[in-house]
């Protein structure tokens, strides 16, 4: 499989020297030399355009094909880059520039060996290698395209709608704007860049452009925008075409967040886009374009979409074109007086919402929407843009991460009438995502959508406890998730700038069949694990779907309430999710714009992309920068870099790390809680969320909860940051502040001892978090290691086999009590079925991981958020511990087979799409005896630990037996 960056479609990237990745052919133990060739950007052969395969092609030649790994029927879905699977064929006569053969090991994020790339151009690559087992063949060749790099490159206008009166936030229409475009005769590769403030979609000649959804993504606007490339070579046609754009005001201008504040980044919505031809501009918005209505006459994010389908309203159209009001606008090309001046229609075929599923097409594999989404407008509408010359092309960046998608479907598991006119689906999975309707060409009124995770009493979709309900919060604030929709005459109705959290949906004012669209970024899968206990096997799904209905470009911590990208909740998660899905690109767009929101003092925001309103100058300003949450900016790069064998992210975001751990240094020295004496190296003072939603703990006063002394917590991070900085700067070579920040967490280590440790050896608090994070961390004298996992799990004994532990130290307990000799325990835990415990959420009917470990209590009653992933972190457990995958060297390139079996589990079996290869580990108890096989990918090792033997293997498959 080769690779550029951590994507598997290089296309529209913002790299000059892109990193390329490759995996060896099966067995081979270690790479001797490589040799890349690369060809100029008109290699593209045409040809190679077919339908869409796996990128799985080894550099012996061999092509791995089959279906796509999320269960897809991705033939004809991409239609953002020129061929999904990165190939193309070097045509005869291409420039061919060659590297010869490098002798080295290294095949995982190899730096691009050639002159840096330029904007908009178009490269195809190939690499062979030498292993033992002799020179491999040619690799299928792997494409990748920049975007437009340098702010000079755009002669386009950004645009804006035209507006007058602007209603409030939740109750603004989304806005389509028009303009024409020529295009010559003939065109080989023709490409469209755009982006916008608020969300978009394009459609060329009555076709959507692309398959990605809530474009451009979410992002620290002010700091950095994205811009999507997408290939329309196919929809362009000879003379004029028609670019219709629908924009609303998404993550821009919309509510967003825990104060459901808008107008966050600006208090308009704008977009820009430039058409390339052959590397040729011929055209992009200006002052030509117009304003037309919308279908969407509401949309927002987090209270929904509303749409009427019916005529739409028209403006005589204007009668000269208006004059650009700035020198750049007047820099794009204008169709000359040659040209037709029609206004080319949508064809009479086209879809008016969205196009359906061909017939046979399964339900878990969603078509991309295609087709003028509503009633086509008039080509005499329309009122002149906007010009918005204040608004510049700086922070423009290409992409990093996979776009978010519609990524699967899902058909109702039951349909209920708990009352008149009203219908409840039920889609047996709680999703992020939206529904589509069909069948409507009947229904004479309004419909109206309400998404729900719970039911009530009565059978029907409770909301109540969606809406925030928090002394500091303006009151009232909704549930939000309600769609509604005006049929008039259309058969479809798929929303598309809105995003809802939900397992059910209440249907009124007409029937109507539902399926649900699940939508996140479109994340490689890459762990898989079952055991023989079904109900380990619903948790580790439930983990896993928590995650997918939190990974909607940006890792949040519910899609229902507040959808922010809680700093706290990613440092917890993100190496679980390493190993479930490939978050490298993912994770790095988060840590770009987690430095873009850094105050200048090395504060980290609680979330990021934090809107200002929560930020420094924000009424929760003084709520930024708690332990465990800023020590994301230290924890989630090196989960990163263990995961990925990643240094440049460590690099890259090494000053956001020097920043933090300057401000914890700071704080901590200046200042000391008043009931004990100072210690420069104790933080004790300041707000901490600290261990958060301990079970049976009820926040209620904010004030005293900020109030409580929470330095066990604060100094536990402060010593874990400066230890991993330490590491981190030996990686990076830096010698020198390697040992200072060595000799930082000695001190902290020692402070924190000298204050939680007693003469008598016992540790304070005596609780279980307490106790596992220092297990976790190392922050324990050896001497007094086992007794505190001792206590632990007297602790958990005495509650009954019950845990205590919130948000921060979950994720450590299972594994601090599998390493100290308490597997039984940890095992019992995993399967306690009274409450506090997983199976208690499963046993109540949850499909995703709650927010409280009693979301929804005895009576059936929620509370909060049902789907929140932190907790899901036990599934790192079951990868680590009873599949016994654990990561050694970065990246894998060694690693360690352990299972731990427990808990009556009679077989489990675990795997891992490493940056090198699958890694297997599968394992069976019978007859006194443990069977283990283990797959050990090419250029990699594994050692494999059995309670009375360890071996280290190289490449294959190996079996063990051993008596157990």
């Amino acid at each position: 499989m080769t690779r550029v960056e951590h994507l598997d479609h290089a296309f529209g990237i913002g790299e000059r020297r892109p990193r390329l990745s490759w995996r060896l052919p099966p067995e081979a133990a270690r790479q001797l030399a490589y040799q890349i060739r690369t060809t100029n950007g008109h290699s593209l052969d045409t040809r190679a355009r077919d339908a869409r395969t796996t990128d799985d092609h080894f550099v012996d030649g061999q092509t791995a094909d089959g279906p796509d790994p999320a269960g897809r029927d991705t033939a004809g879905m991409n239609s953002d880059g020129p061929d999904t699977a990165g190939r193309d064929t070097a045509s005869p006569g291409s420039d061919v520039v060659d590297t010869g053969w490098v002798a080295d090991a290294g095949h995982i994020l190899v730096d691009w060996p050639f002159a840096p790339l330029k904007s908009a151009e178009h490269v195809s690559w190939q690499v062979r290698v030498r292993t033992e087992l002799g020179d491999s063949d040619w690799s299928g060749p792997c494409s990748l395209e920049t975007g437009l790099l340098e702010p000079g490159d755009w002669t386009a206008s950004w645009i804006r709608p035209a507006e007058t009166d602007i209603p409030p936030a939740g109750q603004r229409p989304a806005h389509d704007l028009r303009g024409i475009v020529t295009c010559p005769e003939t065109v080989t590769r023709a490409r469209l860049y755009a982006t916008a403030h608020g969300l978009y979609e394009v459609f060329l000649n009555g076709q959507r452009v692309g398959d990605q959804e809530l474009t451009p993504g979410f992002t620290q606007y002010t700091v950095r925008l994205q811009v999507q490339t997408y290939d329309v070579t196919a929809l362009l046609r000879p003379g004029d075409n028609e670019i219709v754009v629908r924009l609303s005001d998404g993550w821009f201008r919309g509510q967003v967040g825990l104060l459901r504040s808008a107008d966050q980044w600006g208090g308009r919505t704008a977009f820009l886009a430039q058409l390339h031809a052959d590397g040729t501009i011929i055209g992009g918005t200006d002052s030509t374009w117009t304003t037309l209505p919308s279908p969407i006459r509401t949309a927002d994010l987090i209270e929904g979409q509303t749409s009427d389908l019916g005529p739409l309203p028209t403006f005589e159209a204007p009668t000269s074109s208006p004059q650009p009001t700035s020198d750049r606008a007047t820099r794009t090309p204008r169709p000359s007086a040659e040209q037709p001046t029609r206004t080319p229609q949508p064809a009479a075929e086209a879809p008016t919402h969205a196009a359906q599923p061909a017939a046979g097409v399964s339900t878990h594999a969603p078509q991309p929407p295609t087709g003028v989404p509503t009633r086509a407008p008039q080509p005499s509408a329309g009122m002149p843009v906007e010009v918005a010359t204040e608004i510049g092309f700086g922070g423009l960046v290409g992409v990093v991460a996979p776009p978010v998608r519609r990524v699967q479907e899902l058909s109702p598991v039951a349909v209920t009438f708990p009352a008149a006119g009203r219908q409840v689906v039920d889609l047996g999975q709680n999703i992020n995502g939206w529904v589509r309707l069909t069948g409507l060409a009947g229904v004479t009124g309004q419909i109206t959508l309400t998404h729900g995770e719970s039911l009530g009493p009565d059978g029907d979709v409770d909301t109540g406890h969606l809406a925030p309900d928090m002394p500091f919060l303006p009151q009232p604030l909704s549930a939000g998730q309600v769609d509604r929709v005006t049929p008039a005459g259309a058969d479809t109705f798929e929303p598309r700038h809105t995003t809802h959290g939900f397992r059910y949906v209440r249907v009124e004012g007409g029937p109507a069949q539902v399926t649900g669209i699940v939508v996140h970024t479109d994340l490689r899968r890459t762990g898989w694990f079952t055991c023989s206990d079904e109900r380990v096997n619903r948790l580790h799904e439930a983990a896993l779907w928590s995650f997918r209905g939190n990974a909607c470009d940006i890792p949040t911590d519910c899609p229902t309430r507040e959808r922010a990208g809680w700093t706290g909740d990613w440092q917890v998660f993100s190496p679980t999710a390493a190993f479930l899905y490939d978050v490298a690109g993912f994770s790095t767009k988060w840590l770009r714009d987690l430095a873009a929101d850094q105050w200048d003092t090395g504060v980290v925001a609680n979330m990021s992309p934090c809107p200002p309103a929560e930020g420094r100058h924000g009424p929760l300003g003084g709520w930024n920068g708690s332990a465990g949450w800023g020590d994301a900016a230290v924890i989630v790069p090196w989960s990163l870099y263990q995961a990925y064998g990643d240094e440049r992210i460590l690099a890259e975001q090494w000053p956001s790390m020097v920043a933090w751990l300057d401000h914890v240094e700071r704080a901590a020295a200046g200042g000391h809680h008043p009931a004990r004496k100072p210690d420069p190296h104790l933080w004790d003072t300041g707000f901490h969320w600290g261990e958060w939603l301990i079970p049976g703990e009820q926040i209620g006063d904010m004030r005293e909860y900020q109030a409580r002394d929470k330095a066990d917590v604060a100094t536990a991070y402060f010593f874990r940051s400066a230890a991993l900085m330490a590491r981190i700067a030996g990686v990076l070579g830096r010698t020198g502040e390697a040992a200072g920040y060595t000799a930082l967490a000695a001190a902290v280590r020692a402070a924190w001892q000298a204050e939680f440790i007693g003469a008598d050896g016992t540790i304070r608090p005596d609780t279980q978090h307490n106790l596992v994070r220092a297990l976790a961390f190392g922050l324990l004298p050896e001497h007094l290691t086992q007794a505190a996992a001792d206590r632990l799990a007297e602790l958990i004994r005495a509650a009954g086999t019950h845990l205590a532990t919130g948000f921060l130290s979950t994720a450590d307990l299972l594994p601090v009590l599998a390493d100290h000799g308490h597997a039984d325990v940890a095992y019992e835990l995993l399967l306690q079925d009274s409450e506090p415990s997983w199976m208690v959420m499963l046993d109540r009917g949850a499909t995703t991981v709650w927010e409280w470990w009693d979301g929804v209590d005895a009576a059936g009653r929620p509370r909060d958020s049902l789907n929140h992933y932190s907790k899901g972190a036990v599934a790192g457990f079951l990868h680590r511990y009873t599949a016994g995958i654990r990561v050694g060297a970065p990246g894998y390139r060694d690693f360690r087979i352990e299972p731990v079996p427990g808990g009556g589990i009679t077989s489990a079996s675990a795997g891992h799409d490493s940056p090198y290869g699958r890694i297997c580990s599968s394992w069976r108890l019978a007859d006194g005896r443990l069977d283990l096989e283990v797959e050990v990918p090419p250029g990699t090792s594994a050692e494999v630990v059995l309670p009375s033997s360890v071996q280290v293997v190289g490449p294959g498959t190996h079996r063990f037996e051993h008596a157990y």
